[in-house]
């Protein structure tokens, strides 16, 4: 790349390369939710491998939970806005989160855990993004970290509501700089909350990172060109050193971010590594009980 190719890239606003709609799928126990994206074809969203959005006012869509369940190889994030959702793991961690707070586990080389309801009635509404892991932290200890809606900072940029769950971004002349940082995948986390009037704002991102934003209230525009992003839908963009967002009165979306692993991705349910020998061994581990003992 030239100098001058370098330089333009380094001030361009990223356009959308793709657009997904969030499809109706069921997980768990028949909870019913919505696959923004995962399954197929990971590679374009290095270092990021699923996003559920879930969310009903009617028990019966979420009330059986996610009972005891196995993972190897990558980190969970969720993302509670409504309603009340207990952990539980082999580790002895009980976490209950509530509206506004995020869970961050790291399963590693082993972790087994159930994710319940704990309301019978009323609203449960969030997000579970899955984050990869490189190889060399995909056979780490397992991790769990509970963030209470209160420590996550948020940052006000013209009149928009930016709460920043994880990376450094900037915006304005200001850093956003979420509660979780200092991973290897660099990952961002960012949920927007627009005005009642609406408005625009332009965030600074690292031109060789993935970018992924998914309009959950209200409408986006994204990009130089202003591509319309309606609610459920999720962009892809393409390079570019900035993304240009203008929202729609009080729309809301996430903006995610990260650093790609550039590693193959092999994926077997709720296992994520590099090869089909490790997935082969992650399935004999917890069919022999060992899943999630101390390599």
């Amino acid at each position: 790349m030239t100098g001058n190719n370098a330089g333009n890239q380094a001030g361009s606003s990223r356009s959308i390369e793709e657009v997904l709609v969030a499809r109706p799928a069921s997980d768990g126990a028949g909870v019913k939710l919505l696959r923004v994206f995962g399954g197929q074809n990971l590679e374009r969203f290095d270092p990021f491998l699923m996003l559920d959005e879930f969310g009903s006012n009617e028990a019966s869509d979420y009330i059986g939970g996610f009972p005891p369940h196995p993972h190897r190889g990558f980190e969970t994030v969720t993302y509670m806005l409504e309603g009340r959702m207990e952990h539980r793991d082999h580790m002895e961690n009980v976490g209950l989160l509530q509206a506004g707070d995020v869970q961050w586990m790291k399963a590693g080389s082993g972790v087994i855990h159930s994710e319940m309801p704990k309301q019978n009635e009323g609203r449960m509404r969030g997000f579970q993004l899955w984050v990869n892991l490189p190889a060399v932290e995909k056979m780490t200890p397992a991790q769990y970290q509970d963030i209470a809606a209160r420590q996550i900072p948020e940052y006000q940029v013209d009149g928009i509501t930016i709460k920043a769950i994880a990376g450094q971004l900037r915006s304005a002349g200001r850093e956003l700089t979420g509660y979780v940082t200092g991973k290897h995948t660099e990952a961002a986390y960012l949920d927007l909350v627009f005005p009642d009037h609406g408005g625009t704002v332009q965030i600074e991102l690292p031109p060789e990172h993935t970018a992924l934003v998914y309009a959950y209230e209200g409408e986006l525009q994204v990009g130089p060109e202003g591509t319309r992003l309606a609610a459920r839908h999720l962009a892809r963009l393409g390079r570019g050193a900035s993304i240009h967002l203008q929202g729609s009165p009080g729309a809301r979306g996430l903006l995610i971010t990260g650093k790609p692993i550039g590693e193959p991705i092999v994926h077997y349910g709720p296992f994520v590594m590099n090869t089909e020998a490790e997935i082969r061994q992650a399935i004999n581990d917890y069919n022999r009980g060992v899943l999630t003992a101390t390599p």
